[in-house]
């Protein structure tokens, strides 16, 4: 079975090789038709400590590293919206 992959934001960047990725999906509301955004979070393992806040990254689903982590980053796919802070 082929593993997942999704595409988010990252959020957080403040644990030890961890990273906290938004992923954010449109879906149509089943009765009025309208398109809505959800959006849940990934604790997902990242080895080197590379990736930052803000950088929109693509992860893939693995076995699990820890209790809350059962998803790892693949690659980063574009960079930090914010402006960097002088």
């Amino acid at each position: 079975m082929p593993k997942r992959v999704l595409t988010g934001t990252v959020v957080s960047d403040k644990g030890d090789k961890t990273v906290v990725v938004l992923v954010e999906r449109k879906v149509k509301h089943p009765l009025y038709g309208k398109i809505i955004r959800r959006s849940k979070k990934y604790h997902a393992h990242d080895e080197g400590n590379v990736f930052k806040e803000g950088e929109t990254v693509r992860i893939q689903e693995c076995a699990p590293v820890s209790k809350t982590k059962t998803w790892t980053v693949v690659e980063k796919v574009g960079g930090a919206d914010a402006p960097a802070a002088a």
